[in-house]
């Protein structure tokens, strides 16, 4: 391919007629780039990067070459930023003619420092945070040990094509950054293949052997037509083995030879099969203590624990609660077709309990995720107000505490209390109140639910008027007997 401006066609042309008879198999490829003023760095690394972004570029079946002596210094600079980022995937080559009668001439691999140039370095710089904001789904996260994490994997997901594994608890989010990670790898033009996703502990006996690694047919019992298998499958692209620890070992011996030799042989064939991939890896457990337990190998263990990275559970990160509640409202928003908000006192009412030691996030993103969505749901013109979040906070607390699976529990307040008396309450007189409505609803007089809720501290008293006492608790929230039995 040879870049040329509109008024130097007849230049390009005689350039390539030139090598078409030194090289009659070379075949050149004319590409036309306007560039006003090739001297200016703006113009110049704008014009070539639209270029790279828009070539039907195939590394997996063609190896590129870019030739950077000609042009000017500028393009030759913003050439190597193109090819150093990935946009060209390419080698940069310099070339240079022989001595007077001495033949041939050479070229040479290039190697330049980066640091001389501070504007190259600046769109680096650019690039880079681009690409972090990219792999965190576009979530401006506050922790600043998160951040540190998700730059070395961006640096990781770029230059490297080594197995990665991500650890971390149960929806920590591992299944949404592996896809972040081969989008990542795919804009830049790092694989070629697509994305293929497992979870290991879904797989069990011949069924395990066959799913990721094919079989012919008659392999097995059942085999009545040949099968790919997701190894193959993921040729060229990325291959996400979520749970890796719950693979058999026969699998994880199979596994380390085909990262390790890019072969496999598939279930009853005596034929092997290529695929060449990188592996992303994901687990919850402790591997090495698996290993220790023999349930997996060791030296399987050693080949994709190069780059390790544990996320942290959502307990780890309070500072980016905020920040991902508004993700997941325009996530959830965007699922029911509308726009979901939350009223200022529904938004703080929420973080306070979703910040605080009460808030265990079992689940992570996953039971951060449904909360939202429940709310969004069950709340009015897509408004969420205070009452939903105490409906939803109650409905946590009891999940947490180990509650059926899709139990449901209303906050005993609502309907008693204003949104705006709700919303001024602090946690620890709401968590008192409840319970004392409670017992006022089941008790059968104001005296019998006095004498439930002071039971205790009955005989150390002189005075033993439980009735009066509950009734002056009740009236500082505007609240009486009757009227909580009413309810």
């Amino acid at each position: 391919m040879l870049l040329h401006g509109r008024k130097f066609q007849g230049l390009a042309e005689f350039v390539a007629e030139d090598i078409r008879q030194v090289s009659p198999e070379t075949e050149v490829q004319l590409e036309v780039v306007e560039i006003a003023d090739p001297w200016d760095l703006e113009e110049t690394y704008g014009a070539l990067r639209d270029l790279a972004r828009a070539f039907p570029f195939d590394p997996s079946r063609e190896d590129y070459l870019c030739h950077i002596t000609t042009g000017t210094h500028i393009a030759q600079i913003c050439l190597f930023l193109l090819v150093e980022s990935r946009h060209f995937p390419a080698r940069l080559l310099q070339t240079s003619p022989g001595n007077p009668g001495s033949g041939a001439g050479s070229y040479n691999i290039i190697d330049l420092d980066l640091s001389k140039y501070d504007g190259i370095a600046q769109r680096f710089r650019k690039e880079q945070t681009e690409g972090l904001s990219f792999l965190k789904a576009g979530i401006e996260t506050k922790n600043a040990a998160y951040n540190r994490l998700i730059e070395r994997i961006e640096q990781v997901a770029i230059a490297s094509r080594d197995p990665v594994l991500l650890g971390g608890p149960t929806g920590s989010g591992k299944s949404q950054l592996a896809r972040r990670i081969f989008d990542l790898k795919k804009a830049r033009r790092q694989v070629a293949g697509q994305l293929v996703e497992v979870n290991c502990a879904t797989l069990r006996g011949d069924g395990a052997m066959s799913t990721l690694f094919g079989h012919v047919r008659g392999a097995y019992t059942g085999a009545v037509e040949a099968r790919m298998g997701m190894l193959r499958k993921a040729d060229k692209g990325v291959l996400f083995l979520d749970e890796i620890g719950e693979l058999g070992l026969d699998e994880q011996a199979m596994l380390l030879r085909a990262i390790e030799n890019k072969t496999f042989f598939p279930a009853g064939s005596d034929k092997e099969v290529q695929s060449d991939f990188q592996l992303i890896a994901g687990t919850n457990r402790d591997l090495g203590a698996r290993v220790a337990s023999g349930h997996f190998r060791e030296d399987l263990l050693a080949r994709i624990n190069l780059w390790t990275f544990v996320l942290p559970g959502l307990r780890g990160r309070p500072e980016d609660i905020e920040p991902n509640l508004a993700f997941e409202l325009e996530r959830v928003g965007d699922a029911l077709k509308l726009r979901v908000t939350m009223s200022k006192e529904a938004t703080q009412s929420y973080l306070a309990f979703a910040r605080s030691a009460e808030a265990s996030w079992a689940g992570n993103f996953r039971d951060f995720g449904a909360s939202i969505r429940r709310m969004a749901t069950l709340c009015e013109g897509g408004r969420i107000s205070v009452r939903e979040v105490a409906d939803e906070l109650a409905q946590l607390r009891m999940q947490w505490q180990g509650a059926p699976q899709g139990s449901t529990i209303l906050d005993p307040l609502q309907g008693l209390l204003s949104d705006a008396a709700l919303s001024s309450l602090d946690l620890f007189d709401r968590v008192a109140l409840q319970e004392v409505v409670r017992v006022c609803r089941l008790g059968k007089s104001l005296s019998a639910a006095g004498r439930t809720l002071f039971a205790a501290s009955r005989a150390t008293r002189t005075s033993t008027n439980d009735a009066d006492r509950l009734r002056k608790y009740l009236a500082r929230f505007d609240l009486s007997f009757e009227q909580i039995q009413a309810s």
